[in-house]
């Protein structure tokens, strides 16, 4: 499954504006049902430096493409990491996954690798 790249300001606002939330530890994800899976990262100045900036880009960028053939219906999804002192690829797919489970968008829901995985719903009770 290709997804596509969110690349217009009117497709960003759309996401953003009428797009559900989800969070966990390290990223925030926003996503709007759609005709295709369609993702962009935001990684703001506030991250630092350019090499760092597009050093989490690309580690989100390769977490998304890992689980993108799990997602089952259609949708946007924009992408947005927390501050933090180092960013890894482990990270970023865990968190991805317990997001996507949490919120019903995995097409494999019975997966055992899946289940009772996410360290947001241990930790915090949900």
């Amino acid at each position: 499954m290709q997804y596509l790249r969110l690349k217009k300001k009117k497709d960003f606002l759309k996401v953003l504006k009428a797009g559900k939330r989800a969070h966990c530890r390290s990223l925030t994800v926003i996503y709007f049902p759609s005709d295709a899976v369609k993702m962009a990262v935001c990684v703001g100045k506030k991250y630092g430096k350019s090499v760092k900036r597009n050093k989490i880009k690309r580690l989100l960028r390769e977490a998304f493409r890992s689980v993108k053939g799990s997602v089952l219906p259609a949708c946007s999804f924009l992408l947005i990491p927390k501050e933090a002192e180092e960013y890894s690829y482990a990270v970023f797919r865990r968190d991805i996954l317990c997001i996507l489970s949490k919120e019903k968008l995995l097409e494999d829901q019975g997966d055992a690798a899946h289940k009772g995985k996410c360290p947001l719903s241990q930790t915090q009770g949900i």
